[in-house]
């Protein structure tokens, strides 16, 4: 996997980080190949889980596959379904969630990640995170829906309450337009809910 700033992928790990720890409750909900997956794994150490969710079996297979070698897949629960379905297949609160939106690498390109899917899934995911959770999302604009994705998220969450949800928005500025763009929520903890935000001096 790519490191630095210039992965994307990397960037949404580094910012959900601090929310997965030993013991940790995470769900992939793009499972893909299962790189965000042992990332996950590997956070949440033996005695965490993560439900990792994908609609293609194909992925699943693949994703078990590198879990079982990075020896993991016993702390993984794979999940043949939509990850709009999250909260019923997996249990509330959780301290993470992880998309990686698009299409799976390597597979059929004419399958990916809608608007509607993904607008469902990231409304449940919101729902289910424990106080200081995090929720990142990498999203790619320069396949067919990537943009109407990308405003489908916007909406989702500049809709929220800025004293329950904090979120950041970064992109690459000196790439592509068609650069993947990372957006990360982070929940209130409890009683962060009615303090003021900080001011500069």
């Amino acid at each position: 996997m790519l490191k630095g700033l210039g992965s994307a992928v990397h960037l949404a790990h580094l910012l959900i980080s601090e929310a997965v720890g030993p013991g940790a409750t995470a769900i992939d909900a793009t499972a893909g190949n299962g790189y965000d997956t042992l990332f996950l794994a590997r956070q949440v150490g033996p005695q965490g889980k993560v439900y990792a969710i994908d609609i293609q079996a194909e992925a699943l297979q693949k994703a078990a596959l590198l879990l079982q070698r990075a020896g993991v897949l016993d702390r993984v629960i794979l999940l043949h379904s939509s990850h709009e379905e999250m909260e019923r297949l997996a249990p509330a609160p959780v301290d993470a969630v992880l998309f990686n939106l698009g299409y799976l690498p390597g597979g059929d390109h004419n399958l990916v990640t809608t608007c509607e899917t993904t607008a469902r899934a990231l409304r449940a995911a919101l729902k289910m995170l424990k106080p200081e959770g995090r929720i990142g999302l990498v999203i790619y604009t320069g396949h067919p829906g990537g943009r109407e994705e990308l405003a489908a998220v916007e909406e989702v969450v500049s809709s929220l309450d800025g004293s329950l949800y904090r979120v950041v928005r970064s992109n690459f500025i000196n790439r592509s337009d068609q650069a993947p763009v990372v957006i990360a929520i982070e929940k209130a903890g409890v009683g962060d809910e009615n303090q003021p935000a900080a001011q500069n001096p």
